[in-house]
């Protein structure tokens, strides 16, 4: 099934054609090959400068996949991917540096993807370092810390000193440490409480509105999507089966995995969108 894809008059930032991958399932029998699933199937995407852009779907639908393929960390079975033109696949870190200049990786699990031996200061430093980016490192560390809210006396701690919170902060810190074009964030907020969460969305809405960087944000909650993005891509099964205006998706859902996944959010008597209406998804864009 092709990906529906929104025509749009501004010149692409990073783009995906064809893409296609299919993963081996478990065996089960051990002397018989296990089945394949298509993960990716002919996936079209466009991301344009400055959009912060939602990628929803059930657990096993292709997000991370297909994360992992934008970041060009993984490559497709078939297909491309072109960053301003510029073709992109998994390289060394060398051939890949103007690439990891321009886009950067927000983890789901700072906690676990921040090197515990290191301070603060080398973690948001080591970027800069590794990309070879001109600029006095100590200063852009303590400027970006207080940009994501935090001041310079966490310069010094290690990740086990730092909350939840602070540790999604510092690893926002160190994706935007080499002023990049383009976010691509793994379920950022998973495991954090509303009102953390809240800061957090707070705080990448404020980066990406006052730098102009973009956003793709993979979550499996759209009420997180309908505060943060302005666009939603919803997946199911290695297909992008919706990809609309995020206030035109909550108010028309057309698939029967975007009714779900808005249901599972307004079920919720936690949610962070308690009453998820069209005219409040407007109004948080």
């Amino acid at each position: 099934m092709p990906s529906p894809v929104l025509s749009d008059a501004r010149e692409a930032f990073l783009s995906a054609r064809g893409l296609n991958k299919s993963v081996s399932l478990p065996r089960e029998v051990f002397w018989r090959a296990g089945e394949r699933k298509l993960v990716m199937n002919n996936i079209d995407l466009t991301l344009y400068p400055g959009e912060r852009v939602g990628l929803v779907g059930l657990s096993g639908s292709g997000k991370t996949t297909l994360l992992r393929s934008l970041l060009a960390i993984e490559a497709p079975d078939t297909g491309s991917i072109t960053c301003q033109q510029r073709e992109v696949s998994p390289a060394s870190t060398a051939q890949l540096r103007w690439f990891r200049r321009l886009v950067q990786y927000i983890p789901q699990d700072p906690a676990s993807s921040l090197d515990p031996r290191m301070s603060v200061r080398a973690l948001v430093v080591e970027p800069l370092i590794r990309l070879r980016v001109d600029c006095n490192s100590d200063e852009r560390a303590r400027e970006v810390l207080e940009q994501v809210g935090l001041d310079a006396q966490f310069l010094d701690r290690h990740p086990h000193e730092l909350s939840g919170g602070q540790a999604q902060r510092v690893a926002i810190a160190r994706a935007i440490a080499t002023r990049p074009r383009f976010l691509l964030a793994d379920e950022p907020l998973s495991g954090l409480d509303l009102p953390v969460r809240a800061q957090v969305i707070s705080v990448l809405k404020r980066l990406c509105d006052e730098s102009g960087t973009g956003l793709l944000m993979v979550s499996h909650d759209l009420s997180v999507v309908a505060k943060l993005c302005q666009r939603t891509l919803v997946m199911d099964d290695g297909n992008i089966v919706e990809d609309r205006p995020t206030a035109s998706l909550w108010r028309n859902p057309r698939h029967p995995v975007t009714l779900a996944l808005i249901n599972a959010v307004t079920q919720l008597p936690t949610c962070a969108l308690p009453s998820c209406n069209a005219a409040e998804v407007e109004a948080l864009l």
